[in-house]
Protein backbone atom coordinates (compact mmCIF):
# COMPACT_ATOMS: atom_id res chain seq x y z
CA UNK A 1 0.00 0.00 0.00
CA UNK A 2 1.81 2.86 -0.99
CA UNK A 3 2.19 5.95 1.50
CA UNK A 4 0.47 8.87 1.81
CA UNK A 5 1.82 12.34 2.03
CA UNK A 6 1.02 14.25 4.38
CA UNK A 7 -0.59 18.04 3.20
CA UNK A 8 2.09 20.33 4.35
CA UNK A 9 1.37 22.75 7.38
CA UNK A 10 0.72 26.64 6.57
CA UNK A 11 0.82 29.47 9.01
CA UNK A 12 0.28 32.63 7.25
CA UNK A 13 1.13 31.79 4.16
CA UNK A 14 4.63 30.53 4.92
CA UNK A 15 4.75 26.36 4.99
CA UNK A 16 6.26 24.83 7.94
CA UNK A 17 9.02 22.64 7.47
CA UNK A 18 11.69 21.33 9.46
CA UNK A 19 14.87 22.59 9.43
CA UNK A 20 13.30 25.78 9.81
CA UNK A 21 12.98 28.20 6.74
CA UNK A 22 14.66 31.71 6.03
CA UNK A 23 10.63 32.66 6.06
CA UNK A 24 10.25 31.30 9.07
CA UNK A 25 12.95 33.16 10.81
CA UNK A 26 12.07 35.97 9.02
CA UNK A 27 8.79 35.84 9.88
CA UNK A 28 9.28 34.93 13.58
CA UNK A 29 11.96 38.02 13.99
CA UNK A 30 9.20 40.25 12.65
CA UNK A 31 6.54 38.78 15.05
CA UNK A 32 8.96 38.86 18.36
CA UNK A 33 9.48 42.61 17.61
CA UNK A 34 6.21 43.68 18.46
CA UNK A 35 5.77 40.81 21.46
CA UNK A 36 8.82 42.68 23.04
CA UNK A 37 7.32 46.16 22.46
CA UNK A 38 4.34 45.31 23.83
CA UNK A 39 5.85 43.30 27.16
CA UNK A 40 7.82 46.33 27.78
CA UNK A 41 5.15 48.55 27.42
CA UNK A 42 2.92 46.40 29.95
CA UNK A 43 6.12 47.00 32.26
CA UNK A 44 6.63 50.54 32.51
CA UNK A 45 2.86 51.33 32.46
CA UNK A 46 3.17 48.94 35.59
CA UNK A 47 6.00 50.90 36.57
CA UNK A 48 4.04 54.19 36.64
CA UNK A 49 1.31 53.10 38.03
CA UNK A 50 3.55 51.99 40.79
CA UNK A 51 5.36 54.78 40.92
CA UNK A 52 2.28 57.35 40.77
CA UNK A 53 1.56 55.60 44.17
CA UNK A 54 4.87 56.31 45.59
CA UNK A 55 5.15 60.38 45.00
CA UNK A 56 6.01 60.83 48.39
CA UNK A 57 8.71 58.43 48.62
CA UNK A 58 12.02 58.77 47.29
CA UNK A 59 12.45 56.93 44.44
CA UNK A 60 15.98 56.19 44.46
CA UNK A 61 16.94 53.03 45.83
CA UNK A 62 12.93 52.14 46.53
CA UNK A 63 13.18 48.04 47.37
CA UNK A 64 11.56 45.63 45.34
CA UNK A 65 8.70 44.27 47.70
CA UNK A 66 6.11 41.76 45.90
CA UNK A 67 4.38 41.15 49.26
CA UNK A 68 3.73 45.12 49.44
CA UNK A 69 3.34 45.05 45.27
CA UNK A 70 0.59 42.07 45.64
CA UNK A 71 -1.14 43.06 48.60
CA UNK A 72 -4.34 44.65 47.46
CA UNK A 73 -5.49 46.72 50.47
CA UNK A 74 -1.60 48.22 50.62
CA UNK A 75 -1.61 51.88 48.59
CA UNK A 76 1.43 50.63 46.18
CA UNK A 77 -0.05 47.74 45.41
CA UNK A 78 0.37 46.34 42.00
CA UNK A 79 0.13 42.68 41.39
CA UNK A 80 0.50 43.13 37.49
CA UNK A 81 4.36 44.32 38.06
CA UNK A 82 4.99 41.33 39.99
CA UNK A 83 3.18 38.92 37.48
CA UNK A 84 5.22 40.31 34.31
CA UNK A 85 8.33 39.71 35.69
CA UNK A 86 7.57 36.70 37.02
CA UNK A 87 6.54 35.76 33.58
CA UNK A 88 9.29 36.54 31.74
CA UNK A 89 12.05 36.12 34.70
CA UNK A 90 10.42 32.95 36.48
CA UNK A 91 12.18 33.86 39.40
CA UNK A 92 11.19 35.87 42.43
CA UNK A 93 12.95 38.82 43.80
CA UNK A 94 13.18 39.28 47.95
CA UNK A 95 15.15 41.59 49.92
CA UNK A 96 18.15 43.70 49.02
CA UNK A 97 17.27 44.27 45.80
CA UNK A 98 15.73 47.57 44.39
CA UNK A 99 13.25 48.70 41.87
CA UNK A 100 15.72 49.52 39.19
CA UNK A 101 17.69 45.99 40.31
CA UNK A 102 14.32 44.44 38.95
CA UNK A 103 13.87 46.82 35.91
CA UNK A 104 17.18 46.27 34.51
CA UNK A 105 17.34 42.73 34.80
CA UNK A 106 13.91 42.77 33.14
CA UNK A 107 15.10 44.68 30.21
CA UNK A 108 18.02 42.17 29.43
CA UNK A 109 15.78 38.86 29.96
CA UNK A 110 13.21 40.31 27.34
CA UNK A 111 16.00 41.55 25.25
CA UNK A 112 17.56 38.40 25.08
CA UNK A 113 14.32 36.08 25.64
CA UNK A 114 14.72 33.38 22.59
CA UNK A 115 11.91 32.93 20.70
CA UNK A 116 10.21 29.93 22.33
CA UNK A 117 10.22 31.44 25.49
CA UNK A 118 8.51 34.30 24.23
CA UNK A 119 6.25 32.50 22.63
CA UNK A 120 5.15 30.37 26.01
CA UNK A 121 5.55 33.38 27.95
CA UNK A 122 3.55 36.08 26.00
CA UNK A 123 1.07 32.85 25.32
CA UNK A 124 0.15 32.86 29.01
CA UNK A 125 0.71 36.33 30.12
CA UNK A 126 -2.16 37.24 27.29
CA UNK A 127 -4.29 34.51 28.41
CA UNK A 128 -4.52 36.41 32.08
CA UNK A 129 -5.02 39.93 30.44
CA UNK A 130 -2.18 41.07 31.27
CA UNK A 131 -1.10 41.25 27.33
CA UNK A 132 -2.60 42.79 24.24
CA UNK A 133 -2.87 39.91 21.14
CA UNK A 134 -0.38 40.48 18.52
CA UNK A 135 -0.68 40.90 15.02
CA UNK A 136 0.50 37.51 13.89
CA UNK A 137 1.98 34.59 16.28
CA UNK A 138 5.60 32.55 16.51
CA UNK A 139 5.38 29.71 13.74
CA UNK A 140 6.87 26.29 14.18
CA UNK A 141 6.31 26.02 17.93
CA UNK A 142 4.09 23.40 18.74
CA UNK A 143 2.62 24.04 21.84
CA UNK A 144 1.37 27.60 23.25
CA UNK A 145 -2.03 27.81 26.33
CA UNK A 146 -3.38 30.69 23.77
CA UNK A 147 -3.25 31.49 20.85
CA UNK A 148 -2.47 35.54 21.05
CA UNK A 149 -2.71 36.81 17.75
CA UNK A 150 -5.98 38.94 16.45
CA UNK A 151 -8.67 36.94 15.51
CA UNK A 152 -9.03 36.65 11.96
CA UNK A 153 -5.10 37.46 11.00
CA UNK A 154 -4.59 33.58 11.15
CA UNK A 155 -6.02 33.67 7.51
CA UNK A 156 -3.31 36.44 6.65
CA UNK A 157 -0.35 36.59 4.98
CA UNK A 158 2.74 37.02 6.43
CA UNK A 159 4.69 40.65 6.13
CA UNK A 160 7.93 39.21 5.25
CA UNK A 161 6.32 37.00 2.24
CA UNK A 162 5.40 40.55 0.58
CA UNK A 163 8.93 41.78 1.42
CA UNK A 164 10.41 38.71 0.06
CA UNK A 165 8.53 38.99 -3.27
CA UNK A 166 9.35 42.95 -3.82
CA UNK A 167 13.12 42.22 -3.15
CA UNK A 168 12.73 39.79 -6.32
Amino acid sequence: MPKVKKAPKIEYGIEIVKPWSKEMYDHNDVVSEEMKMNILDAWKKALSRLNANLTKIDHEGLQWDEEAFNNESNEISNPILVKLQRGIMYTGYGDGFTIQDVNDEFERELENMPNYQLHESYSYLAFEGLLPRTTFMLVGFEWEKFDYHIIGSQECTSPVLSLSFNNN
